[in-house]
């Protein structure tokens, strides 16, 4: 709700106000004109007992409309202030159920259904606020599950093999070797997992400062390729790209790259093996258009809906060398929106394609 929008119930007891001050005025004003059309058509004998005070009425008629007036004003201005206080009343009883709100529509009299409405309003929003806090916070407690599962299975392999190369000294070296590369292994793993954490904290506890400066944006995409080439020849991925040159960008370099590092990871993971990766390069009038295309698994559109949420995982039963803490297309998200820019994707046809578009320099 605007807090510079005066509320509706404010503005329907004041119209009211002032309409009853106005009506009671018209209808006292009528009254007297009446009175006083009465008293001088009429013929009266100097006996009687109200001609003397129509007498003193008719020399004092602008004091006593005026007295009359404001005693009729004051009447109607104390019955708004009761009504008021009682309407204050109704509301504060129905106020107190915001603090915990339910199914139940909050029911106010008719005179008041500009505030049942705004009250009803305030009620759902903060359903709508509790039912997403909540949720999060089971995604966030399924997370430290799965992590939590996640570490105990490299931890105990890197124990199995240190406890193996110390209770028997008379391994082959080769053995000796081969145990001390897949401990070596895990414990990298290890160590990504526990960065997963410290993201999580960082992400949560710190905002994104950007440090803008302008970029070739297809001489970063050919770095960015070129690192992952050796882990796409794992799955015998390849590149199919097109790359103009002369595109700059006003960004973050650092930040982007990290961007398009949680972007083409998340390709790589999903890409059936032996296909291509299309990543494309477009400059319009007012944007840059960066396009990730891989070939996969059809995501449904209710997953694809969530893609972006925090510590949201598209495949919760995903292997452990390949899962992660359900935040790198969050993070990506958050920088490109700090950006000015924005990020979408879609699927179908066994294909996934990310998007991203960028304010031109």
């Amino acid at each position: 709700m605007n807090n510079k929008r005066e509320s509706g119930f404010g503005r329907q007891l004041t119209a009211q106000l002032f309409a009853a001050m106005f009506l009671t005025a018209l209808a006292f004003g009528a009254t007297a004109l009446l009175v006083w059309w009465a008293g001088n058509d009429r013929s009266w004998q100097g006996w009687e007992p109200n001609y003397e005070l129509f007498r003193w009425v008719k020399d004092n008629f602008l004091l006593v409309a005026a007295s009359g007036l404001l005693a009729v004003w004051f009447l109607v201005g104390w019955l708004f202030l009761r009504r008021t206080l009682q309407s204050t009343e109704t509301l504060l009883q129905a106020a107190k159920r915001l603090a915990d709100p339910d199914e139940e529509p909050i029911r106010l009299p008719a005179a008041l259904k500009a505030a049942e409405d705004e009250l009803n309003l305030a009620r759902e929003q903060a359903l709508r606020s509790a039912y997403v806090a909540r949720e999060a916070e089971q995604r966030k407690n399924d997370l430290v599950v799965y992590l939590a599962h996640d570490l105990k299975t490299p931890l105990t392999s890197v124990v199995g093999y240190l406890t193996l190369l110390r209770e028997q000294p008379d391994l082959s070296p080769e053995m000796r070797g081969r145990f001390t590369g897949v401990a070596l292994d895990k414990a990298l793993r290890l160590e990504e997992l526990i960065n997963e954490f410290f993201e999580i904290t960082r992400f949560n506890l710190s905002a994104i400062e950007l440090e803008k400066e302008r970029v070739d944006a297809g001489r970063m995409l050919e770095q960015m390729m070129w690192e992952f080439k050796p882990l796409m020849a794992d799955k015998g991925l390849e590149w199919q790209a097109r790359l103009p040159q002369g595109v700059f960008l006003e960004c973050d370099p650092g930040k982007m790259e990290r961007v398009l590092d949680n972007l083409i990871r998340n390709a790589i993971h999903y890409s059936e093996p032996n296909s291509p990766l299309l990543l494309s390069l477009t400059e319009q009038p007012e944007k840059v258009i960066i396009r990730l295309e891989n070939r996969g698994r059809t995501i449904p559109p209710e997953v694809l809906a969530r893609l972006f949420e925090r510590f949201y995982r598209a495949d919760a039963a995903r292997a452990s060398h390949s899962g992660g803490a359900g935040l790198g297309l969050a993070i990506a998200k958050e920088i490109v929106t700090r950006h000015g820019g924005q990020i979408t994707a879609e699927s179908f046809d066994n294909r996934v394609i990310f998007t991203v578009e960028m304010p031109a320099s």
